[in-house]
C-alpha cells in the first residue's frame, strides 16, 4: 500500500523557518521523482519544487533561494527546508511522487500538511 505522509507543517510570523518531511512507503523510492506542491485557499494547486532521482532540484521562481527541497533515499523520505517565509506562503503543502523523470505525471499524493505564515 503506497503512503506519503507528510509532517512539520505549523504557523510561524514571517521571516521564520520550517521544515516539511514526507515519509515514502509502499514504492521504490528511489524509482521517482519526488515533488512538493502547494494549494492557497481559493487557488489552483501549484508545483513547489521538484528532485529528480539523482538528485537535480528546480524551483518554481516565487520560492527560489528561500526553499531548499532534498531527498534521503536510504529512509525514503523527502524534506522542504523553507526559510525566509512570506505571508503568501501559506497553504497546504503536499509531497508527491512520478514514476521516472519528473513531469511524466503524479502517481501518488500525500494528505498534505497546513502552513501558516502571520506577518
Amino acid at each position: 500500500q503506497v503512503q506519503l505522509m507528510e509532517s512539520g507543517g505549523g504557523s510561524v510570523q514571517a521571516g521564520g523557518s520550517l521544515r516539511l518531511s514526507c515519509k515514502a512507503s509502499g514504492f521504490t523510492f528511489t524509482d521517482y521523482c519526488m515533488t512538493w506542491n502547494r494549494r492557497a485557499p481559493g487557488k489552483e494547486r501549484e508545483g513547489v519544487a521538484t528532485i529528480e532521482t539523482d538528485g537535480t532540484a528546480r524551483y518554481v521562481d516565487s520560492v527560489q533561494g528561500r526553499f531548499t527541497i532534498s531527498r534521503e533515499n536510504a529512509k525514503s523520505t523527502l524534506y522542504l527546508e523553507m526559510n525566509n517565509l512570506k505571508v503568501e506562503d501559506t497553504a497546504m503543502y503536499y509531497c508527491a511522487a512520478e514514476a521516472g523523470v519528473c513531469g511524466a505525471g503524479t502517481d501518488y499524493y500525500g494528505q498534505g500538511t497546513q502552513v501558516t505564515v502571520s506577518s
